[in-house]
């Protein structure tokens, strides 16, 4: 996938950033290789242009938001019992980086805190993902970062109260 410059994009441990310009850098022994720079509210990263993007993808579309609405108030996916297992699944649906994996980890989680308190690794786990979501969510609907935990939040109480009852 290819981003132009001035880009909004979203990194999937660094959240929403903005593509500032397209740099040759050396990094390490071998030859200069083409890096997007990416502008981050925390920093700057710079993201391969060839092979892997490491994740780096397009920000969410505001038009896409109902259907990620719908889906944080929507039935949880029950998680492993099995503490491990769990841990390695949760891992693997962070890896795919799309908004709407983000969104089911959110969702799917935050049911299981209901149920019983979390971990201290699948608190980090739901803190991190809540956090870029918020972000995320904050870019693509032109709100402040507040404004869409609070967002994100009342619809997973609404799903809370459809399914918990």
């Amino acid at each position: 996938m290819s981003f132009e410059v001035d880009e909004r994009v979203v990194h999937p441990k660094h959240g929403v950033g903005r593509v500032v310009k397209l740099e040759s850098k050396q990094v390490g022994p071998g030859s200069e290789r083409l890096y997007y720079r990416v502008a981050l509210s925390k920093g700057t990263i710079w993201v391969p242009v060839e092979g892997s993007p490491g994740g780096l993808r397009k920000l969410t579309a505001k038009g896409d938001l109902g259907q990620y609405r719908r889906l944080l108030r929507s039935r949880p996916t029950p998680l492993s019992s099995n503490h491990r297992q769990r841990q390695l699944e949760l891992l693997e649906r962070m890896k795919q980086s799309s908004f709407r994996a983000r969104c089911e980890v959110v969702r799917d989680l935050s049911a299981l805190s209901w149920h019983k308190p979390l971990g201290e690794s699948v608190a980090a786990l739901l803190r991190a993902a809540h956090g870029v979501l918020d972000e995320e969510w904050a870019a693509a609907e032109g709100l402040s970062v507040h404004e869409a935990t609070r967002e994100v939040e009342a619809l997973l109480q609404e799903g809370k109260q459809t399914y918990m009852e």
